[in-house]
Order: structure tokens, then C-alpha cells, then sequence
């Protein structure tokens, strides 16, 4: 398979702030839609986790989900989402990818 940068993640809003957290990354990802290297970018929540909010990623390389950072708008996104946040976001789980439909 070739090699490719693949980053799941968890942040966990303070108690009443999950829909706002989710809709801040909803629009991060419409951002970098378009962004260099961009495979993937998903958002999910389960119901168990009412706080939680899950983002997977996969990129070309390390360095296009680096530079993503550095699409317009996004730093503004991530100013917004830093008071709602329940602590300092942990750093996601960088994954191997083996193989799969769709990628």
C-alpha cells in the first residue's frame, strides 16, 4: 500500500458544547476540501460520548496535513474551538493504512 498519512483523533468539548465543537470542524473541513493532499476528512460522534467528537484523516504525506494549517480561515477555526475544548487536545493516533475500499 502505498505510503500515506492516516491521523484519527478524539477532542472532547466542555459538557454542552459537542454540536458547536462538531460544527467548527464541519467547517475546517470544508477549508481544506481543496487543500494539497487531502484524501479524507471526516467527522463523527457516537452517543455514548456526548461530549466527544472523532476526526479521521488521510493525506498524501505528513507534510500536506501540515501545511493544511496554513489554509486561510483555518487558525481562525481553531481560536474558536480552543474556550470549548474540555483541556488541551490530545495528539491523534498516526495509523498505518494496510489496505481498504476507497482509498
Amino acid at each position: 500500500m502505498e505510503n500515506r498519512y492516516f491521523l484519527h483523533g478524539k477532542l472532547t468539548a466542555k459538557s454542552g458544547h459537542q454540536k458547536e465543537l462538531a460544527d467548527i470542524l464541519l467547517k475546517a473541513s470544508q477549508l481544506i476540501s481543496t487543500a494539497a493532499g487531502c484524501n479524507l476528512y471526516v467527522i463523527g460522534q457516537n452517543e455514548i460520548e456526548e461530549n466527544s467528537v472523532y476526526v479521521t484523516e488521510i493525506w498524501d504525506s505528513k507534510e500536506d496535513h501540515d501545511n493544511s494549517l496554513n489554509v486561510e480561515g483555518v487558525k481562525d477555526l481553531i481560536t474558536k474551538a480552543m474556550p470549548i475544548l474540555d483541556g488541551p487536545p490530545t495528539k491523534g493516533q498516526e495509523l498505518e493504512i494496510l489496505g481498504g475500499t476507497g482509498i
